[in-house]
């Protein structure tokens, strides 16, 4: 039987630094498949520590809707540095995703039909700070492409990647060739939705 969902995960550190500030978390359950990707402001040991809480927090509650998770992910940041951060939840009974994000992660689901969805993110960051979310709700169909990034990945011709046709495992080997900087920490998630 074919799994609902496949994906491949890259991370690199910013060049000159020890530890990633960017975190990422995914969870496959029978029903549902819940993914966190959390880059710290900055970069180095605080960043990661922000990250990674927010990685935590979901970890814990993944079973919760997006709302609550991003909820729980502010609070977590109380008094750290803060964080970028992007929940996205797969329903796969109902071929349904929600998805939300405050600050510079990307989101991309380009379906069979050659159809592309890019939720607009909330600017800003959460640190514990009252934070306007907004969670939202998409349809999706079978064999349709995901990629989630944080901003040390440039998202040029990313659209043209996804409609490619092209395995994830090429796809992936392409963004890590051509679209990922060393400046920056740098984390994606790429996947098909089955």
């Amino acid at each position: 039987m074919t799994k609902p969902i496949e994906v491949i995960v890259h991370q690199t550190t910013k060049e000159g630094k020890y530890v990633c500030g960017d975190s990422y978390y995914f969870v496959l359950q029978d029903e549902y498949f819940t993914c966190v990707v959390a880059d710290g402001l900055g970069s180095g040991t605080l960043a990661n520590e922000a990250s990674s809480a927010v990685v935590e927090v979901v970890q814990q509650y993944h079973e919760e809707d997006v709302e609550v998770l991003m909820k729980k992910c502010n609070e977590s940041l109380f008094q750290k540095r803060g964080a970028a951060v992007a929940v996205l939840k797969v329903f796969f009974q109902t071929k349904e995703f929600h998805y939300s994000c405050v600050g510079n992660i990307r989101f991309f689901l380009y379906s069979d039909q050659g159809e592309l969805t890019y939720p607009l993110p909330v600017s800003g960051y959460l640190s514990g700070k009252p934070v306007r979310f907004n969670t939202k709700r998409y349809s999706y169909q079978a064999n349709s492409k995901f990629l989630i990034h944080s901003d040390g990945i440039t998202p040029n011709g990313i659209k043209s990647l996804l409609s490619s046709g092209l395995s994830n495992e090429c796809i992936a080997n392409q963004i890590r060739e051509r679209f990922t900087s060393k400046m920056d920490d740098s984390t994606f998630i790429i996947g098909t939705l089955h």
